[in-house]
């Protein structure tokens, strides 16, 4: 992770090539495959929270030993509390949080439209922000900023079509919905 510039792209190639082995790692260490796919899921929470701050020398290193000390701190609630040893069921199994690969899919889409955003002239930025983050209309807009609806309108335009042509189309195709 070190040498590249882009540590998401290479957590999510980390994340592609350890996930099936560090879950059966996990399995045969707890014996219970779905405690083992929780297990996994928070040592990529936390190898990814820790890789954005510094980067580590050797991530899968790093992961293993992450989820081997939450197995084993998962392990020793089990022999404290009778209740972590029940098996789960669909009900209290299902989770509404998104996995760690939509996540961190996000977090690259968020960090490009952001990017693509403050790439805008000043002018197209200051009338896209007050639409879309304020949620003012163009008569607002034109009353705010001392200039005429058809230049916000303009503007308004400008600053979606600059967008559309600085995004990826699969990103692009998303964020253009939420822009409009």
């Amino acid at each position: 992770m070190a040498d590249n510039p882009d540590p998401s792209r290479d957590f999510a190639t980390l994340y592609r090539t350890t996930l099936a082995p560090l879950r059966r790692y996990l399995a045969r260490l707890l014996g219970n495959v779905t405690e083992a796919q929780d297990i996994a899921h928070d040592a990529y929470l936390r190898v990814y929270s820790s890789a954005q701050t510094q980067s580590p020398d050797r991530p899968e290193a790093l992961l293993y030993v992450t989820a081997r000390r939450l197995a084993i701190n998962r392990l020793k609630r089990r022999s404290i509390s009778p209740l972590a040893r029940e098996p789960m069921n669909e009900e209290t199994a299902a989770s509404s949080t998104p996995g760690v690969e939509q996540q961190v899919m996000a977090r690259q889409e968020l960090a490009l439209l952001e990017h693509a955003i403050a790439e805008l002239p000043e002018g197209c930025r200051t009338v896209l922000l007050l639409r879309k983050v304020e949620l003012l209309s163009h008569k607002e807009i034109a009353e705010r900023l001392g200039i005429a609806i058809s230049t916000v309108e303009k503007q308004h335009a400008r600053a979606l079509r600059l967008l559309r042509a600085a995004l990826p189309t699969d990103t692009a195709g998303q964020t253009q919905e939420a822009l409009r």
